[in-house]
């Protein structure tokens, strides 16, 4: 019985079709991305200090920085509700009177205190905003959080633009290392396909995690699967330079059992094929477009393509 290309699909359906000759390559046709989405705004810790100038009373100012951190936090921000410390960046709180209205000010600081933006929430008619209570201080909070999230994701597009060394001006260095739990030579042949893969991405390949800014590890896991198949599992595991995980790509499959217990030849290309998009999105998650918007340049490889791999 031979083989042909199949498509893959999250649930591991896998069609078994005849006919088709060649080698099994079972995770044509989809990346079978499932890569975590994380927002990280540009300070490491966002320093809220009291309001000093927002129109409240003393009791009034305490419960609205309450309420301003917690939207934040409820943004993925990283605010805190204290003084600006050394390497923080701070959000400073205060408030118009225009006619008979108070608008709302967010300002932005940098570690230096230099003011980066600011913006605002919506007015609040001045009777309501001097006897306000909790209610109304969380509803402004609210309504004020995704203004300042928003803020913070273009000034951390500024800095990156600014700084030749960011990864929106160059490609990211990847490191692969073996791939792990495949049978035959599938933790071989995973890995050095991958990182063949990756430069097209635009990417660099590394030969160490010391210089690179992001590492990629494979994982395989096989189970029995339905109708007497064998389920493969593959998790690409992304982690920044620091160890924290920054997303994965998940493949499912089923194939014909003992099919990959020793070569995994046109397979291993095919995985690592549409992995490697797969990454790439994970990756560029974390710091956005490339400045220029054009198509990334390939970055140089670390190994020469493997010669064929002949299947069982």
């Amino acid at each position: 019985m031979s083989w042909c290309p199949s498509r893959l699909v999250l649930l591991g359906c896998l069609a078994f079709l005849s006919g088709c000759g060649g080698l099994p390559r079972p995770f044509a046709g989809n990346p079978g991305i499932v890569g975590a989405r994380l927002a990280q705004p540009p300070p490491a810790r966002l320093a809220v200090p009291l309001p000093t100038n927002a129109l409240l009373t003393d009791a009034a100012d305490a419960a609205y920085r309450k309420a301003v951190v917690e939207a934040l936090q409820a943004q993925e921000v990283p605010a805190v509700a204290d003084i600006a410390r050394k390497g923080d960046w701070r959000l400073t709180i205060t408030a118009e009177l225009r006619g008979d209205k108070v608008v709302p000010v967010f300002t932005v600081q940098d570690p230096n205190g230099k003011s980066k933006g600011s913006t605002e929430a919506a007015p609040v008619d001045a009777a309501q905003w001097s006897d306000a209570g909790p209610p109304t201080l969380q509803q402004v909070a609210a309504a004020g959080a995704p203004a300042v999230a928003t803020l913070l994701t273009r000034i951390e597009a500024e800095l990156r633009l600014s700084d030749p060394n960011s990864l929106v001006n160059r490609p990211a260095r990847i490191f692969v290392p073996d791939v792990t739990g495949a049978p035959g030579d599938g933790n071989r042949q995973l890995a050095r396909n991958l990182r063949q893969q990756m430069p097209n991405m635009g990417e660099q390949v590394r030969d160490t995690a010391a210089d690179s800014d992001f590492t990629v590890q494979g994982e395989v896991k096989t189970a029995a699967g339905s109708s007497g198949s064998e389920r493969i599992e593959i998790q690409w595991i992304v982690s920044d330079a620091q160890g924290r995980e920054a997303g994965r790509v998940v493949q499912l499959n089923e194939v014909s059992p003992g099919s990959l217990d020793r070569y995994w030849g046109d397979t291993a290309l095919a995985v690592a094929q549409e992995a490697a998009a797969g990454i790439r999105d994970v990756i560029q998650n974390q710091f956005g477009a490339r400045a220029d918007g054009a198509p990334p340049k390939p970055g140089p490889a670390a190994d020469k393509p493997p010669p064929p791999i002949s299947g069982k």
